[in-house]
This record gives C-alpha cells, sequence and structure tokens, in this order.
C-alpha cells in the first residue's frame, strides 16, 4: 500500500514540474516576443534622427496668478443679454462669494477641464476699468515652444489687451500680440503693420477680435508663427525659434468694452455688468528639446526636463555631452539629426583622467576633467586648456613682468607626450 502511494506521488510531482516547466517556458517565450515600442529618435537602423515631443496644451491644470477675483466679499455682478446688436439688452444679477463653492469663480477654472455643457468660469471684480489693469500669469515651469496662446470668454472681450511671454521665469517679460480697437492711442502702435523679416520678432497689435460682441463666448486666439515670413523655414531660422520659446505667459487686460452707460443715473447698475471672465486659457506648444528628445519627465529636483537623446544634455538638450565634441552642438532638423558624436573611445577617456589627475592632484578632480568641453577629435590631441592658463604656463616676477614657468609647461609637455604614446587598445 504504502509502495503504491509513493508511485502515485512520485507521478503527481513529475507532472506538476512538466507543468510548471512547460508554463516556465511559455512565459519566457512571451517575454521574449514582447519588444519596447521604438524610439522615435532613431530609425529602424538605429540611426539618429530628430524627434519632437508630444503637442501638448501646456497650461492645463497649472496655477495661474491672477490680480483679481470676485467674491472675496459677497458683491453682485450683473450679465448682459442681447441677441444681437441694437436690441433691447437685458440684464440679470448674480452673487459672486468666494465662501460658496456654488457662486465663486476662482483661477482655476481657468486651466481645468474644459466643458461646454458645464461651463466654469474665473472672473475679476467688478468694473477694474483704464488706466487700471488686470493680470494673468502662468508658469510653464520650462522652456516651450509656442505655437498658439487663445482665450474663451464668458463676458465680452476686452477692448484692448496684451499677451506678454518671457524667457527667463518672469525675470523680463516682452510682448508677444497687442489687441485694441485704438491701438496707437492704447500702445503706440499701428493698426495690423505689416511684417516682414526685418521685424519678426516684433509684437504688433491689431483690432481683430476686439469687437463686443458676441456678448459671451467670443474668443481671441494668437498665432505665434503666423504671417511671420520665416515660418514656412522654421528650422533654419534662429529668429523665430527664439521668438516662440517661453517659459511664462502674462495676459493684460487694459480696457473693458462698455456700452457708455457707466455714468448714467443707474451707473451703479451698469458698472456691475462690467468685468473680465474667461472660461478656457490655453497655451499650445511642445516642450523645447532641440530635435533631441522625444518627451519631457520631471527630474530628481521634480523639475521639467527633456529625456535627452543623440548624446544630447541640459534642460532643453542644448548642449553635448562630455567627450562628445568631435563638432559644435547644433539643433536637429528634418534633414539631419545633429547628434554629438566622438571619437575617444573608453579605454582614452579612462587614461586621460588618470593621466590628469596624475599631473595636476591639487588643481583637477576626475569630475572637473570629465565635465569640461574641450576634448578634440583624436586621443591623441586630447589636452585640457587649463594647460595654457597663466597660472600654470607663466609666473608673474617682483618687477611685474611675467616669465614662462618652465616647470608648469614641462608638465603640460609630459601629459601630452603621454598621451601620444598611450594605446587606445590598452586598460591602464
Amino acid at each position: 500500500m504504502t509502495r503504491a502511494v509513493d508511485v502515485v506521488l512520485t507521478a503527481l510531482l513529475a507532472a506538476s514540474l512538466s507543468c510548471r516547466c512547460a508554463l516556465a517556458g511559455y512565459g519566457i517565450s512571451l517575454f521574449a516576443a514582447q519588444t519596447s515600442p521604438p524610439d522615435p529618435c532613431y530609425d529602424e537602423h538605429g540611426n539618429p534622427r530628430r524627434c519632437i515631443p508630444d503637442f501638448v496644451n501646456s497650461a492645463f491644470g497649472k496655477e495661474v496668478k491672477v490680480s483679481s477675483t470676485c467674491g472675496k466679499t459677497p458683491s453682485r455682478y450683473c450679465v448682459v443679454t442681447s441677441a444681437e446688436k441694437g436690441d433691447e439688452r437685458t440684464r440679470n444679477c448674480h452673487t459672486c462669494d468666494a465662501s460658496d463653492p456654488r457662486k465663486y469663480h476662482p483661477p482655476a477654472y481657468l486651466t481645468d477641464l474644459n466643458n461646454p455643457h458645464n461651463l466654469t468660469c474665473w472672473q475679476s471684480e467688478n468694473f477694474i476699468q483704464y488706466p487700471q489693469n488686470v493680470t494673468l500669469t502662468l508658469s510653464l515651469e520650462k522652456k516651450f515652444e509656442v505655437t498658439y496662446v487663445s482665450l474663451q470668454f464668458c463676458s465680452p472681450r476686452p477692448e484692448s489687451m496684451v499677451i506678454y511671454k518671457s524667457m527667463d521665469y518672469g525675470k523680463t517679460w516682452v510682448p508677444f500680440q497687442f489687441y485694441s480697437t485704438q491701438c496707437r492711442k492704447m500702445y503706440n502702435k499701428p493698426n495690423r503693420a505689416a511684417i516682414t523679416k526685418q521685424n519678426e520678432q516684433e509684437a504688433v497689435c491689431t483690432d481683430s477680435h476686439t469687437d463686443m460682441y458676441p456678448l459671451t463666448g467670443g474668443l481671441i486666439a494668437f498665432s505665434t508663427l503666423d504671417g511671420r515670413p520665416s515660418a514656412h523655414d522654421f528650422d533654419n531660422s534662429p529668429v523665430l525659434q527664439d521668438w516662440v520659446t517661453a517659459t511664462d505667459i502674462k495676459v493684460i487686460f487694459s480696457r473693458l468694452h462698455t456700452f457708455g452707460d457707466e455714468n448714467e443715473d443707474d451707473s451703479e447698475l451698469a458698472r456691475d455688468s462690467y468685468f473680465y471672465a474667461v472660461s478656457d486659457l490655453q497655451v499650445g506648444g511642445r516642450c523645447k528639446c532641440n530635435g533631441h528628445a522625444s518627451r519631457c519627465v520631471k527630474d530628481r529636483d521634480g523639475s521639467l526636463v527633456c529625456e535627452c537623446k543623440h548624446n544630447t544634455a541640459g534642460p532643453e538638450c542644448d548642449r553635448c555631452k562630455p567627450f562628445h565634441y568631435d563638432r559644435p552642438w547644433q539643433r536637429a532638423t528634418a534633414r539631419e539629426a545633429n547628434e554629438c558624436p566622438t571619437n575617444l573611445n573608453k579605454n582614452c577617456n579612462i587614461f586621460v583622467l588618470k593621466k590628469f589627475s596624475t599631473f595636476f592632484p591639487l588643481f583637477f578632480s576626475k569630475h572637473q576633467i570629465a565635465s569640461q568641453p574641450h576634448a578634440t577629435r583624436k586621443c591623441n590631441l586630447t589636452v585640457h586648456l587649463a594647460c595654457w592658463r597663466p597660472r600654470w604656463s607663466s609666473e608673474t616676477t617682483s618687477n611685474g613682468t611675467t616669465e614662462p614657468n618652465m616647470q608648469s609647461q614641462e608638465r603640460c609637455f609630459s601629459f601630452k607626450r603621454g598621451i601620444q604614446n598611450q594605446s587606445l587598445h590598452s586598460d591602464d
């Protein structure tokens, strides 16, 4: 009986092992069949090619700092309705109250999900009229190449407004576009000035999109490249590449549209009808990576950076990695990836680090050497420019004249000779 049980148990164990092996084999083959998605920065043969991050609304979900929001104390506001110009106007009044979520119009509504069936609108305080203004300031948290800036209004569109950009995280600002029914009076700009190659990087003023109607739902959309002569050759236009680059966007509402009744007998009711209200602020564009990354990611500090390829580095892939300086860094184009190449192999790099730390132990560290952009095309010519600095190559005498420091120069020459004599195939 015992022997029979042993036989059965042995058979069951063999079957279990056989099953496990089969499953393991299936799992291995399934894993092997899975391949990682292709890298957009390289073609099917592994050759580098230009790659760019996805086009996004870079404003979505981000905080917008505003200079005015209604409801800090409960206040009345009135919405004017009129089917067409010249029709009788009616006013429906409501309360803006920050203590009641159903009656509040916070800045977060500028960049939340825009649902036309459940419209949410940020709203300013009433009747902040020229020369006072209202500002919206948005940080993109990184350099973006901006294609458009758009605002969808719940109120009438402004009579005058300006869109600004910053390229240095809000330290300085330059205008992107002016809008006004009176460009010359408001901004000392001609209306609809011609854009030529000589002024491609200059903001212009236009009276388009400044009509008071529609009283709600109006749109202002600024295209950064529209009408710019070099837009068709953007890859080869550093001027326009700089023009579309921004880290921050600021919108200044300068002047309200009114019906001219704000100074009449019932002026209080009229003034409660004039304010700025926006349902959606969008900034369409791509994370700026100069054609050397297909996406942006958060680094260890939580900052948005490009996931650089092509041997590039930096927040915008705007420089070559150490020991990849065979030619100067360049932006990738549709025709040329402009990868940062190098002829320095691993053994040569190790040798250079060892020799530098040997010849200049008190001044250089391996990290400093590795980060210096002075490696040339061939290992036997790799010499740090510090060899030729006055501190090493010369010294000042008591009478103020400069004489060669032969000892320091000889150390540099010895270093050069050591590289020249070093075999690239040696591990030493």
